[in-house]
């Protein structure tokens, strides 16, 4: 009860409705949460109203994007190429980035910059690696970006996920750099055989691993190994939060299920043996249960989902009210997702550009302005309030 009046009196305070934000019938309706706003939190309402502004127009299904501290944009496209955007002007393709397999949900796909990159210029690309006989696997390479943008030097892999994989799907792929050691994301490459892996700690699919950034696994990893977390589907988001230096992750779910992970050291996040959604065809994900003894829940859910893509925790002051909370892309129904935060639980979501575009990847411009990647149509967009 005490709960519910909290929840009350925080819905009156943020503009939320007591029920949560419209999106139709559930998949999986005979799951229920765990808590009360672990999924279908109250609708928020900001009343803010985005301008959108392109900076960027022409690019081929791009997946990441990376803010440089000169005010220039970093984007990959999966296709193959990396880009410079700079006053609105998009590059040729960067000279020296990987060869990559550009199949079905393979590519180029994330880019990060390192800790010290003003110093170092150091740059994290994630990318499907072609392998021998057909195969591909989820691979990290760190370089160092020239001085005028225009190419890429020393570049080596840092990761390589193994074993390959002959289904180019479910790379996962998002890469971070904190705190002196570089995660980089995981999936299971989706087929039935495979997607069990996700549950082998000697196999790096459906996982999030962590790993020096010169390569090998980090010092205190739970499984003598570059395993970091366990479980996971096909996890195409990762942040940092800002309060207190946690990783947290999105990742989809099948028909159902999409999840939003606090990311724990040696947790499992039990795909596929358990899942708020279900099959495509609509049977059964493992045992047929959300939840059971031994997994972690994810901290926010969706059903029907949200496709998510890459998502950030906002800090600046164009969008003050917003401070600390969760800006997530959308693939289906598309647009941006603003999740608010009080603890570690989401109690309010709000919906932005929904149905309108696909987003692919979220950034926070150096001013506070929001960055979205359009996948629909090829765009890098800044969003600003009016």
């Amino acid at each position: 009860m005490r709960y519910l009046m909290i929840l009350a009196a925080l819905a009156l305070a943020t503009g939320a409705s007591a029920q949560g934000v419209e999106q139709g019938a559930a998949n999986a309706p005979q799951f229920t949460p765990a808590w009360p706003t672990q999924t279908r939190a109250p609708a928020m309402d900001s009343g803010v109203e985005l301008q959108v502004q392109e900076l960027a127009t022409g690019l081929d299904t791009p997946w990441g994007v990376a803010v440089l501290p000169n005010g220039d944009y970093l984007v990959t496209e999966r296709s193959g190429a990396l880009r410079l955007v700079r006053g609105g002007v998009v590059s040729a393709p960067i000279a020296g980035v990987p060869q990559v397999l550009a199949q079905r949900q393979g590519g180029l796909l994330d880019v990060a910059l390192a800790e010290d990159f003003a110093k170092s210029r150091v740059i994290y690309l994630t990318y499907a690696k072609p392998m021998s006989g057909g195969m591909s696997a989820t691979a990290a390479a760190r370089a160092v970006l020239s001085a005028d943008g225009s190419s890429l030097s020393d570049l080596r892999d840092i990761f390589v996920q193994d074993p390959p994989s002959p289904n180019p799907m479910h790379f996962g792929s998002r890469v971070v750099a904190t705190e002196g050691v570089v995660f980089v994301t995981t999936g299971e490459h989706f087929s039935n055989l495979e997607r069990q892996f996700a549950q082998d700690a000697g196999k790096t699919y459906g996982k999030v691993v962590r790993v020096n950034p010169e390569g090998g696994a980090a010092a205190g990893n739970p499984f003598d190994s570059e395993v970091w977390t366990l479980g996971h589907r096909n996890v195409q988001g990762a942040a940092v939060r800002p309060l207190d230096g946690t990783l947290w992750t999105l990742e989809h779910g099948p028909a159902g299920g999409d999840e939003l992970n606090k990311i724990t050291k040696g947790a499992n996040y039990g795909w596929p043996v358990v899942s708020y959604g279900v099959n495509y065809n609509g049977s059964a994900v493992g045992a047929g249960q959300a939840r059971a003894s031994g997994f972690a829940e994810p901290q926010y859910y969706w059903d029907p989902v949200i496709a998510p893509g890459g998502f950030a925790f906002y800090e600046g002051a164009m969008f003050g009210d917003w401070n600390g909370d969760i800006l997530a892309a959308s693939l289906n129904p598309g647009g941006l997702v603003r999740l608010k935060l009080e603890g570690e639980r989401v109690v309010g979501e709000e919906r932005f550009l929904s149905g309108e575009i696909r987003v692919r990847d979220v950034e926070v411009d150096r001013d506070g302005a929001i960055l979205i990647l359009d996948n629909s149509s090829g765009r890098l967009l800044r969003l600003t309030p009016q």
